[in-house]
């Protein structure tokens, strides 16, 4: 009985390994992630709510299940936001789905760096960094990283 137990255990753990190992094929393809708008909430002056607007691609031929994500936002060397958020959401095979986020932050603590890079007429570099965690048994991480340029008295990012 015991050695039949042995044997069951042994074949399972084996058929597991098989399927781990057949799971990481080559033919899975790195889903992209892309910011396509920020929308302004709330502008006053102790504190900013914005929505990140964030498309997920899903080039592969199994549903794709996102749980949640970590992500920065710096504006030059300033540290704007940094947060976390959970998801739970799915993107089908071949697919495209737009997530929103809600992301708060308070400007009035960097106010005098903030003003100061305004008045300097320079364009404003902001970096997106965020790791998107995915799956719900084996777990694969998403990043992302996206940057890009802000003139001062423009809206408009470039």
């Amino acid at each position: 009985m015991l050695a039949r137990a042995r044997l069951l255990l042994l074949g399972s753990l084996l058929a597991l390994l098989v399927g781990c190992a057949s799971w990481g094929g080559d033919d899975w393809r790195e889903p992209e992630v892309h910011l396509v708008e920020v929308e302004t909430v709330k502008a006053r002056l102790l504190e900013q709510e914005f929505v990140l607007h964030l498309r997920v691609d899903n080039p592969n031929d199994s549903r794709l299940f996102i749980r949640n994500l970590a992500y920065s936002i710096r504006l030059n060397d300033l540290l704007l936001v940094q947060d976390e958020t959970s998801i739970w959401r799915s993107v089908g095979a071949h697919a495209r789905r737009t997530f929103k986020i809600t992301a708060r932050t308070n400007l009035w603590q960097h106010l005098k760096p903030l003003a100061k890079l305004l008045r300097s007429g320079q364009p404003l570099h902001y970096t997106l960094q965020g790791d998107l965690a995915t799956g719900l048994l084996i777990h694969r991480d998403l990043h992302l990283s996206r940057s890009g340029e802000i003139i001062p008295g423009d809206n408009n990012p470039e």
